[in-house]
Formats: C-alpha cells, structure tokens, sequence
C-alpha cells in the first residue's frame, strides 16, 4: 500500500507541475508581447505567471477565474485574450481612461499596460516587471547613463520611489510627467534642515531660506530650476548645468563662469572702465573688474551675491560664510543716494558713487 501511495503521490506532483508549466506558456502565448523587451533586456517569458512565491499578484488570477481577461475558464488552457490588453485593464481599472486624458501621456501607458505590469504576478510591487529604476532605465538608458556616470548624482533616482518621486509613469497635466511643476516639485524635497548632498555636505533648507528672502535670482523668481541645475546628475557641484568656482577665490576667466555668463554679459566684468555696463562703478571705475581680476584673488561671484534669494537688492548677501569653521563674514552693505558702501569686510570702510546727487 505504501508504494502505491508513492507512486500515485509521485504522477500527481508530475501532473501538478505539467499543468503549471502549461498553463504558463498558454497564458504567455495568449498576452502579446512588446517589440521592446529584447532591448530592454527583459525575457520572452516576462509575462509568464510566476510559479512560486511573488510579491504582488493581480487578484483575478489569484481567484482562478481566467475568463476575465481569456477566451477560457479554464487554467491549463485560458486561450487568447478576448480583447486587448489595455482594453481589458481599463475595464476594471476605471480611473484610469481619465488619467490618460491628461495634456501629457507616458506612450507605454497609452499602448499596452504588459509593457511595465505582469498581468499575473511579478517579484515586484504593483506587479512590475522589473525593479523601478531598472524597469524605467530599459528605455531612459541616456537618463541612466548620466545618472551612473555622474560624478555628482541626484539622490532622488536612487532612493525612495526612485523615478517615481519626480515622474508619474501614466499621466500627468505637467510636461515630462512630472508629479508637479518643477519649481513645487524641487521644494517638495529641499525643504527641510537635514539633507545632504553628495558629498555629504549639508544643503541649505532651500523654501525656509526663500520664505525669508524676497529678493529672488531671475531663475528662481521663474521657477525654473534646470535653468541652473541638471535634475539627473552632472559634473559640477550642486548639480549644476555649466562652470562655476567652487572656491571664495578663484582667477578670474570666463570660461569658469560659462553658468553666470548664459544670462549675464560677460563684458561687464572684464571691462576696466564703463559707464553702461553696470552700476557697481565709482565714476567709470568697474568694481566688479576690481573685485574679479585680481590674480590668484578673485573673488566668486557668491562672495557678494546670494544666488537663490536676500533681502537686499541685486542679490547683495548680508555675510559670507569664510573658512571651514562656518564663521560668516558680514559685508555691511549699504545703498546710498548716489551709490552704495561696504564696511569692515574684506576691507576698511569704502564707498562708491555711480550718480550725481539727486
């Protein structure tokens, strides 16, 4: 009797398995596949149902019933799909043909939700194919090429929801599916008092120090962050989108300020004497010359300006942190009728006047 027993025990194991791996390569058969797994990377078999243990599973194929979505009830044979597949999500899935109304549609959405979901079951949360940042990388390699090469990376694609923190993958009323417009989106992160950036160094609470600071840098007062940073990663600190000196001295060339130089004119800092090109000049002596092209000590231009927001005019910085030990330097600038003055910083007390009194 007891070999009996292992033998019957034995063909059902077998029959179990056969009709697993059948009901398998039925139900991968009847789900079309997109051209683009190949160069995505992902198997023929990536809408196959797992058969161990997954993640997250879609409930109507935990419940057996096939019919939903096939042609048969039954699990070894489901047969082809009674429409298609975005047809068929979005039958259950209502809120959906709303989203896909919006100004701005991820095409993978739009043509076939099997591009990013196993219809089935997945090892992944909400029954990805792929892990997030990998599944997103499969078709943004430029994106993700900048991001691995980077030598200053953007946490934000590598912590949390990764892409998802700043991309919504379906829809979305803002250009390149951004979950809010740009300017909202950055603060969403940069307001607390904790973060780091890549080099471990603390970054500035950005919407508490704007709050408190009204007079904005042009960019800012546009809201357009990427005018100056790059969202995915770059080669300069703090992510930014072209040359700029890290240092409070640095010699002056232009090339090193290539980032400040796509708004503002060049000429105003490499012109001796003037009377057009700015008014930081006493009579047609250029200050910003005299401050910037002094051999070995030129001054940055953040030595006097804040480049996000003050509460001074031009962007004047009430101090400057000097050294490593944080202790900040106060410049002590004043506007006056005719001009303006600084007292006590880099040096004594020196004023100029780029106007006749009123």
């Amino acid at each position: 009797m007891s070999v009996m027993r292992y033998i019957f025990s034995a063909l059902l194991a077998w029959a179990m398995a056969f009709s697993t791996v059948l009901f398998a390569q039925t139900a991968q058969a009847a789900t079309p596949l997109s051209p683009s797994f190949a160069v995505r990377g992902l198997p023929t078999g990536a809408l196959t149902p797992l058969t161990g243990t997954s993640v997250s599973a879609h409930a109507p194929f935990e419940a057996g019933e096939c019919s939903l979505c096939h042609a048969n009830s039954d699990p070894k044979k489901p047969g082809p799909l009674i429409t298609d597949v975005t047809t068929l999500c979005l039958g259950c899935h209502e809120e959906f043909p709303g989203v896909l109304k919006r100004a701005h549609v991820h095409p993978p959405a739009q043509n076939a939700c099997t591009n990013c979901h196993n219809p089935h079951n997945a090892n992944y949360p909400k029954m990805l194919l792929q892990e997030t940042g990998q599944l997103c990388a499969g078709c943004h390699k430029e994106v993700a090429e900048i991001h691995a090469s980077a030598s200053v990376p953007h946490k934000a694609l590598s912590s949390g929801a990764k892409c998802l923190n700043c991309h919504n993958p379906h829809a979305s009323e803002v250009e390149t599916l951004l979950v809010q417009l740009p300017f909202d989106l950055c603060l969403s992160c940069h307001n607390v008092d904790t973060m780091v950036g890549a080099n471990g160094k603390k970054l500035q609470n950005m919407k508490a120090w704007l709050d408190d600071n009204p007079d904005w840098h042009g960019p800012v007062r546009d809201k357009d962050c990427v005018a100056c940073h790059q969202p995915h990663g770059g080669e300069q600190f703090r992510l930014l989108d072209g040359n700029y000196p890290k240092e409070f001295y640095a010699p002056y060339n232009p090339d090193v300020y290539d980032l400040c130089f796509t708004c503002h004119k060049e000429k105003a800092f490499s012109t001796a004497r003037t009377d057009k090109l700015t008014r930081f000049r006493d009579g047609t002596k250029n200050l910003h010359f005299v401050h910037l092209q002094q051999p070995g000590r030129g001054r940055t231009c953040r030595a006097c300006h804040e480049v996000h927001g003050s509460k001074q005019k031009h962007h004047i910085r009430d101090g400057v942190p000097y050294g490593s030990g944080g202790w900040v330097l106060k410049l002590n600038y004043e506007k006056t009728a005719t001009g303006g003055s600084c007292a006590k910083t880099c040096h004594q007390e020196r004023g100029y006047e780029n106007r006749k009194a009123p």
